[in-house]
This record gives structure tokens, sequence and C-alpha cells, in this order.
């Protein structure tokens, strides 16, 4: 808990004295700890750039694991060893938020699609459909405040040309929500039926879309808010599917809270929706061009280049 004075830890306050340091100091310090630092000019036009917290999370993996070396480097670290770390990991979020929208439109397409069919144009305002009446209000409520700010073409059209009912059909609707809130929409559906049916076209169960489609969520905020991916801890992770069982044997049941298995899934939905998609073969092409030897930090299991996935996107 903050207070005036600084922090509380156990009923203690602890003052925050560290004073901000100019860019040179910056340099300094992390020379003294043993970064070696060939051009200063540089490193200052970096740092200049790129918060000094944000960056430390990249030398981190560099520094001694010991508590006689606080904060001192390993012998021969460079800077430009934390900034390739950096530069790695700007790509792979732009690499996974390009997969991120395509899974994104499709699974939104498809939420329409079906339950459009089968219930007809206004089916979200069927709250019989639905499993908790008061997730489906609170919902039906945040619906409308997106609605009501949105200025998509189709929604100004709507607006002007029809006067009830008030929300317009399923297939404009589902395409001003929020990710997070669809994905919500899908898991409060009634019918383990309407799941299965979007989930179908995937060769996947319901239950492994929905948890896949919440953990998708937390990684687009992670990637729009460009937050670091490279040897992050997960907090929602995904079910991993048993099935089909050529998808099933990729993951890695050992990689926990890292992103690998995420991988897995975005090459595989890709694929499905975008065949001859080249996005698992970029993928695997700037691990091994940046990050050869320390995959491991992300999941990724002894062999992975052996694996379906990654050996049909060489």
């Amino acid at each position: 808990m903050r207070t005036q004075a600084g922090y509380l830890y156990g009923g203690l306050v602890m003052e925050y004295t560290k004073p901000p340091l100019f860019i040179d100091q910056q340099i300094d310090l992390l020379m003294s700890r043993g970064m070696r630092i060939d051009n200063r000019d540089r490193a200052a036009r970096y740092l200049s750039h790129i918060n000094y917290y944000r960056f430390r999370a990249y030398w981190l993996p560099f520094e001694e694991k010991s508590d006689q070396t606080e904060h001192q480097f390993k012998a021969g670290t460079t800077f430009d060893d934390a900034l390739k770390l950096y530069l790695f990991d700007r790509k792979l979020r732009l690499l996974v938020m390009e997969a991120i929208e395509r899974v994104e439109i499709s699974f939104r397409t498809r939420f329409a699609h079906e339950l459009s069919l089968k219930y007809g144009s206004h089916v979200h305002l069927d709250s019989g459909l639905f499993k908790r009446s008061d997730i489906y209000h609170q919902h039906i409520e945040s619906l409308k405040v997106e609605i009501k700010r949105s200025q998509e073409t189709f929604i100004e059209h709507y607006r002007v040309t029809y006067d009830d009912p008030e929300l317009p059909p399923i297939w404009a609707v589902c395409e001003v929500m929020t990710f997070g809130q669809l994905s919500m929409w899908f898991k409060n559906l009634k019918r383990r039926s309407d799941r299965n049916a979007i989930a179908r076209i995937y060769g996947i169960d319901e239950t492994i879309l929905g948890s896949f489609m919440h953990h998708l969520t937390h990684i687009r905020n992670l990637s729009a808010h460009h937050s670091r991916l490279w040897n992050r801890r997960i907090v929602f992770t995904m079910t991993i599917p048993t099935l089909p069982t050529d998808l099933a044997m990729q993951f890695n049941p050992t990689a926990g809270r890292n992103i690998y298995n995420t991988f897995i899934m975005l090459g595989y939905l890709l694929k499905l929706i975008s065949p001859g998609t080249s996005w698992v073969a970029r993928m695997r092409h700037l691990i091994e061009e940046y990050v050869p030897d320390k995959s491991a930090a992300m999941g990724f299991p002894e062999g992975w280049r052996d694996l379906p996935l990654w050996k049909d996107g060489k």
C-alpha cells in the first residue's frame, strides 16, 4: 500500500530514495555493473526513447544470479545483447498481433453466422439463450454503450434507417464488441450445441475454443500495450486440447505459463483460416534469427523444430 511517505510493507513505511538519472548517468551505471557499451552516443539515443525500466527486463537474463553480485552482469555482456532481445520482442508482438487479428475476425464471423442462421437477426436480444441472466444484462448494457459511441458507417446507417429494435442485428453488433466482450458472450451461451456449432469449423471442442479466446484477449492486450511477451509468465492460461491428436502432440505440457502453446494454437488456427499462410514460417525464422539459444525461456521444448507445425513452416 502506498502512503504519502512511501510504501507500506508489513506495517513499516519504506521511503523511495532513488533519484532520477540523466541518460549519461544511466549509461555509467550499466558500465559500472559490467555491461560493455562501445558506442555511448548510440546507447544514449536508445535510452532517450526506451524507458530504462522497460529496457531493464531485457538485460535481466544477463545478470549474475548471486546475492553477492546484485545487478552485476555476466562477463562479456554487451548493450547489444539486451537490445537484440528488445528488438526481437517488438517483432514478436507485431507477428502475434497479425495472427490474433485474423483469428479474431474469423471468430466474430462464425459467432454471428451460426447464431443468426439458427435464431434470426436479433438473437442477442433473446435472454433465454444465455446461461446467466445477470451477466447477460450486463453484456446488453455494455453493448448499448458501444453502439451509442460507435461511429462505424453501418451503425450510423442503422440509426437513421430503423426505429426498432433498439440494437442492430447480430452481424453488426458483434463487430463493435470488444474482443473480450465477444469471448464472454460466447461463453455465456446456454446451449453447448450452439457453442460447438461455432467451434466446429476449427476442429476443436467449444470448451477449448472458449478457453483460447479468453486467453487470447489477454495476449492481445499485452501486445497492444507493448508489454513484453518474451520470457513472460502469462496470467490467463489456456486449456490444452487432447483432440485432434495431431494438434495435441505439438503442445508442450511443461511450458506452464510461457507463451509457446499460444503459438501452437495460433499456427493451427491460421492454417485452417488461411491455408498456405506464411505465418508459422515467419515465426520460426524470427526465433532462429534472434533467440535460437533462448527459445526455452518462452516454453519451446527441445527438438521443437521437428514437430509437424514447425517442420512444415520452414
